[in-house]
């Protein structure tokens, strides 16, 4: 089986998923004070099928309530992993959650 592992990279402002220390996708973010609003995530055609949105995604999301800072989903799949994963929604400021459609 294959090594994956989730990494920040903040010189490119992204999360990294890296399959035997190859990049296979990304998520994107911009910084807003303390929150980070992650805005886009792409995984390479050649790893697609195998969870690595998902894993990707957990792994960001992981390393934000590690660090208590809050998430701002404006990424479709960002967003929607939270809509599946009810423990990561408090992640999102409360003010901004009626704004991406999750529970308050």
């Amino acid at each position: 089986m294959s090594e994956r592992e989730v990494r920040d990279n903040p010189g490119e402002q992204r999360f990294e998923v890296l399959v035997d220390g190859t990049v296979a996708g990304f998520s994107k973010y911009q910084l807003f004070g303390a929150d980070y609003a992650f805005t886009h995530t792409e995984i390479d055609e050649r790893y697609e099928g195998q969870g690595l949105g998902s894993a990707l995604v957990r792994g960001l999301l992981d390393a934000m309530r590690e660090r208590g800072v809050q998430v701002l989903p404006y990424c479709p799949f960002v967003k929607s992993y939270i809509e599946r994963h009810a423990e990561y929604v408090a992640l999102v400021p409360e003010a901004q959650r009626e704004k991406f459609e999750l529970p308050t």
